[in-house]
């Protein structure tokens, strides 16, 4: 973290199990009142999730608040800085899921797929028996995406279980139980999405530790395997290698990311994020 910086801004999650998570929200929103930070964290029964700003020390404290709770010792934290405040105030709420995919009851905490760190993940799907998921939507897709990814085509997250239930019979059929790679973003989704696919009777199930994002700032461009840019929800609208600026810009009437020495055709709505 720059300590120097106006604002630190933590990007954080943990899969978890919360018998309580009124409890601990309330403390949560105690501590945060205390320090001064703005931002939002969702909490449910399956663990926690947002992005919260403040002083260094301010987010350094609530960081290790969050770390000190239960199975949260692991908890993914991707920090950036800002010169002003990036939220108007601080919201602690809590939901029935951290990422919402209405699949049920699923135990991401303990029954996501293995994780893979970037060199692994490369020699994996470079693996032409492998079937390689991207488990994020449509519009993030067309920005970029590891090449041979399926892209399920969906408009949101709580689409991809039907999605994948129709292309697991699909495998079934042709009698296949392949090695399933998943990715998405940051990793949130592709952990509990990986969990889904475990519970429909994939037993080899893996998905990149950190998601693109990290795979972008740690893996070397001549050695990548990613193609294009990598669609991001904030101001920079998409990243290349390096954690870059992309080529991508946003539509302002809808929301769509397209290149920007391209044409767009405006859409009638922004996108489900």
């Amino acid at each position: 973290m720059d300590e120097t910086a106006p604002y630190t801004i933590a990007a954080l999650y943990r899969f978890a199990v919360f018998p309580d998570p009124q409890g601990l929200a309330a403390d949560l929103r105690a501590l945060a009142a205390e320090l001064g930070t703005c931002g939002t964290l969702i909490l449910a029964r399956e663990g926690i999730n947002g992005t919260v700003a403040g002083s260094a020390q301010a987010v350094a404290a609530l960081v290790a608040h969050i770390r000190a709770l239960p199975g949260c010792a692991g908890l993914d934290v991707k920090y950036a800085v800002a010169p002003q405040a990036p939220f108007a105030r601080m919201k602690v709420k809590v939901k029935a899921e951290i990422v919402t995919l209405g699949a049920g009851d699923l135990d991401p905490a303990n029954g996501a797929g293995a994780y893979l760190d970037p060199a692994a993940w490369n020699a994996l799907i470079a693996d032409p028996d492998t079937v390689v998921i991207d488990t994020r939507n449509a519009y993030e897709v067309a920005c970029g995406t590891f090449e041979r990814a399926i892209d399920p085509g969906t408009g949101a997250f709580r689409d991809f279980p039907a999605w994948f239930d129709d292309f697991a019979q699909k495998l079934r059929d042709e009698g296949r139980a392949p090695k399933i790679a998943m990715f998405c973003t940051g990793g949130i989704r592709c952990e509990k999405s990986t969990a889904l696919v475990k519970s429909r009777g994939f037993d080899e199930v893996y998905h990149l530790r950190g998601g693109i994002l990290r795979y972008l700032e740690e893996m070397p461009e001549a050695q990548s395997r990613w193609q294009g840019d990598c669609y991001v929800f904030d101001e920079r609208i998409a990243v290349g290698h390096g954690l870059k600026p992309g080529v991508h810009t946003a539509c302002r009437a809808c929301g769509q990311p397209y290149p920007r020495d391209a044409d767009h055709i405006c859409g009638a709505a922004s996108p489900v994020m």
